[in-house]
């Protein structure tokens, strides 16, 4: 450890006796937990050290002492070397009166001049100055009583008798915060010709900053009353012009029109409550302890560390009603302050609305179609809670998702939050992207029943109290993971190096706006995946979900179960991707204590069995990691009718395929990165024997279908096979129909019928296979892709590529696939598959692909393989 005063050891504390005796009271009431836990490490060995604090207090001191002792530091309480100071502590303000007195200010320029005069004359003398941060109680525990929770760390500088108070209740959760030391000679050699006098004031005012810097990240933003906030919303320019207008429009009263959106912003606004957020807190966890077994945190240190200086929007995935009650728990639990969270005013029940107000959630109608008024008033309510620098979270999927997918984002929170920065752009705004990991879900069976067609349940009170039975169950473990933060600087600088000219304008709508919000959507979706958090179920569900009975032995799974862990382990999708660290039979263990299967016991060996309700739920968990899987599941679905196939030929038809993975995945590469990808994983397969290259690594070849490689890569290929088939559903729809036939909507609707049919038919264990939004997604990307476009009468047209999809179908579909879908879809005049003929031209890149491949394989044996007329692709006959 360092040492850090001018001798080798830390000197002893010349404290009275008083206040070392005083300190050996305390000690059995006092606790302390240090930030960081080493500070020394902080520190310049041989440089005099002088503490400066945010409040004078006894108290506050002899904490400090018992810090430093513990920590191996310099006593506070000793005098400064080469100076006339007998310690080496200052506050910057002090706090007076026993019972709930007034605080009283002192000017910590007297100190602070006495330690600047300390250093003239000698160009090589320094003092490090340390802030230090003490909060006592900022988060009663579990074992905290209630009347601790009134005496817990705020913003109020209180007597010295709520100051005893809040020692004897929460001594036992003190937290110290050393701050990063501050050159003092650095400070004075940068101030140049600046006067001692305006130096002591410009350092003391810096001091004051950082300490509420510090205090916020802590226990949250110093909110004034909520009435404060709603009175700025209703006197700022844009809502007191939309006030006039809306009077003027309806002939009514300015006053009349003043009380509406008057009542418009205490709709929305939220009453943040200091006291209610630790009350429960404390309340949650009990809850939690008796809901999951653990709660896990990765990557939390990196956004903690990113956040300081940013107004932080976080924006979780939305899987579950526990999402927002997770996350602002574990925040702070953690020493982070609990964001303000964007609610559906669905969820303002009394009782339940008043008490999540209070815990930071502000409300907002799931449309602002027709109201203008309302939608000027939310704008600046969000705005003035940017400019204030507090903390916020929605989010961007509109809603929770029913399928385990990520959803396609909904842009209008993203709008209004950069134009709210736009406008004021004090504090820069990050973006911290969380993804959320359950192994059970407490909505689980009433999404099913959403999918199905069942309408969703409106949320209220009773209902509330009738959903309490799914407390009884336990749901395992809960994983939130922090992914790569997002700046929106950057984002701007790149669209506009002029974009703070837009600021000047609050109701400007810059045309690169829609292009920055877009790319901010879809990169917070993506780093979402990226910092996916695999666990037991979700590889169960990979595995399981791809048999047709749903059934594995168990030696076939346990040998899946291992590849997958590997194939994740030696590519890893991100470097914030994390995976479970159970074996594969603990893996199977853990699935049949949570449920999931169940083992039917058989002389040749165990069955591993998901029932079909289970399977069903089970998809959900499968669909949260798809993403993780997607090359390496393309690389097995071009082996599920073929034998053999050209390496070139998997890479060519990846990038067809590739814009519409990733618009439905949101996969993080371009096309040469996904191409890379997909070597990548042919790599691995050869490696691991389930392919086998020939020609120099031009040619891929599996084993027969009987064997276990070929067993392997078809479960992998499966998790992706739903995918394709949906896809054929929508181009053979519109091919069979014709161009100028059919609308966007009406081919959305022909594409889920065709779905559901075949969902029935199949007994698919699926129900998202029919998901419409699905459907309406892949249909964008056509669209984006200028493959389909509506004509001057609202019809869909198509470009030709959408027959040679069609034909590049084959290599993945089968034939009993291909026609079933083609019977069931409507429209046409019969089943018969679009044929694209074969172009006259031979030097086409399909056929030289077909003509190298034909070449490389003249002599193999008749009975093994024919070429087809699909490019570069070689398919065995029926043998397997």
């Amino acid at each position: 450890m360092p040492n850090m005063s001018t001798t080798d050891t830390p000197a002893r504390s010349r404290a009275p006796w008083w206040f070392n005796l005083a300190g050996q009271l305390l000690e059995p009431w006092v606790r302390i937990r240090r930030d960081p836990a080493e500070p020394a490490a902080l520190l310049q060995a041989g440089v005099p050290v002088c503490y400066v604090i945010e409040r004078d207090g006894f108290s506050d001191g002899l904490i400090l002492q018992r810090a430093c002792r513990e920590a191996g530091l310099p006593s506070p309480m000793q005098p400064l070397t080469g100076t006339r100071r007998k310690r080496s502590v200052f506050a910057l303000a002090r706090r007076d009166g026993w019972l709930f007195g007034r605080n009283r200010q002192r000017s910590p320029n007297e100190p602070l001049g006495q330690l600047v005069r300390s250093l003239e004359g000698d160009p090589e003398r320094d003092i490090q100055i340390v802030p230090v941060s003490i909060y006592v109680g900022r988060a009663p525990t579990r074992e905290s009583g209630w009347f601790s929770v009134l005496f817990s760390e705020n913003w109020v500088v209180v007597g010295r008798f709520r100051r005893m108070l809040a020692l004897l209740l929460n001594g036992r959760d003190t937290v110290v915060h050393f701050s990063t030391p501050v050159s003092l000679r650095t400070v004075v050699n940068e101030a140049g010709e600046i006067r001692p006098e305006r130096l002591t004031r410009k350092i003391a005012r810096v001091l004051r900053t950082h300490f509420r810097r510090i205090r916020a990240a802590v226990i949250g933003p110093d909110l004034s009353h909520r009435r404060t906030v709603v009175d700025a919303v209703l006197n700022a320019e844009p809502v007191r012009t939309a006030i006039a207008a809306v009077a003027a429009k309806e002939n009514i009263s300015h006053a009349k029109a003043w009380r509406r959106a008057h009542d418009m912003v205490m709709e929305i606004a939220a009453d943040y409550s200091h006291p209610v957020v630790r009350s429960v807190s404390f309340l949650l966890s009990n809850f939690w302890n008796k809901l999951y077994d653990g709660i896990a945190m990765h990557h939390f240190e990196q956004a903690r560390a990113a956040a300081p200086g940013h107004e932080v929007v976080y924006v979780p995935c939305h899987r579950s009603h526990a999402d927002y009650l997770l996350l602002s728990y574990q925040l702070h639990m953690s020493g982070v302050v609990v964001p303000h969270i964007a609610a559906g005013v669905n969820l303002n029940l009394p009782v339940i609305g008043p008490i999540l107000r209070r815990g930071g959630a502000f409300f907002l109608r799931r449309s602002f179609k027709g109201n203008a008024l309302y939608s000027v008033v939310f704008n600046e309510y969000l705005a003035q809670l940017i400019d204030r620098g507090v903390p916020i979270e929605y989010f961007i999927e509109g809603g929770r998702s029913r399928t385990g997918r990520l959803l396609a984002p909904r842009a209008g929170m993203l709008v209004m939050t950069v134009r709210a920065f736009l406008r004021a752009p004090r504090r820069p705004v990050l973006f911290q992207p969380v993804y959320i990991g359950y192994e059970k879900l407490m909505e689980g069976k009433s999404y099913i029943g959403e999918l199905s067609g069942k309408p969703k349940e409106k949320e209220s009170l009773l209902g509330l109290l009738r959903g309490l039975k799914v407390l009884r169950q336990r749901y395992g473990h809960v994983a939130l993971s922090f992914g790569e933060p997002i700046e929106l600087n950057p984002l701007l600088d790149a669209a506009s190096p002029d974009w703070r000219a837009a600021s000047a304008d609050p109701d400007a709508k810059p045309e690169w706006l829609g292009r920055v919000v877009d790319e901010l959507a879809e990169r917070i979706q993506v780093n979402i995946n990226r910092a996916a958090d695999v666990n037991p179920i979700n590889l169960l569900a990979l595995a399981l979900l791809a048999t047709p009975k749903h059934a594995m032995a168990e030696n076939d799974l346990l040998a899946q179960l291992e590849l997958m862990k590997s194939l994740l382990a030696e590519l890893p999708y991100s470097d914030r991707m994390t995976l479970t660290s159970m074996d594969p039979p603990g893996i199977i263990a853990y699935g049949e204590q949570m449920g999931w299967i169940r083992r039917v016991r058989h002389s040749l060996g165990d069955v591993l069995v998901t029932e079909d309700e289970q399977a069903v739920l089970l998809s959900y968990f499968r669909n949260n990691v798809l993403h993780l899987t997607a090359t390496a599941a393309w690389v097995a679905c071009c082996f599920l009718n073929n034998r053999r196939m050209s390496r070139a030929s998997v890479l060519r038809l990846g990038r067809i395929i590739y814009p519409f993975i990733q618009g439905e995945l949101f996969l993080p590469w371009d096309a040469e990165g996904f191409c890379h990808q997909l070597q990548s994983t042919i790599d691995f397969f050869v490696r691991r024997g389930l392919l086998e290259a020939t020609g120099e690594g031009r040619v891929l070849e599996r084993g027969p279908g009987q064997d276990d490689a070929a067993f392997q890569l078809k479960i992998i290929a499966r998790s992706l096979i739903q995918a394709f088939e949906r896809y054929y559903i929508t181009i053979a729809a519109l091919v069979k129909n014709g161009p100028h036939t059919m609308t966007g909507a009406e081919l959305e609707n022909a594409c889920t019928l065709t779905a559901q049919r075949l969902s029935l038919l199949n007994e698919l264990s699926a129900p998202e296979f029919f998901d419409k939004a699905l459907f309406r997604g892949f249909i964008q990307k056509l669209r984006e892709s200028r493959i389909v476009w509506t004509d001057d009468a609202g019809k869909l047209d198509y470009d030709h590529a959408l027959e040679d999809m069609v034909r590049d179908a084959r290599v993945i579909l089968s034939r009993e696939v291909r026609h079933s879908i083609l019977k069931i879809t409507p429209g046409g005049d019969g089943e018969r598959e679009p044929e694209k003929p074969v172009p006259a031209d031979a030097t086409s890149e399909a056929l030289h692909e077909r003509h190298v491949a034909t070449e490389h394989h003249a002599h193999a044996p008749a009975e093994m393989t024919t070429v087809t007329e699909d490019a570069g692709v070689e398919e065995s006959r029926k043998d397997d």
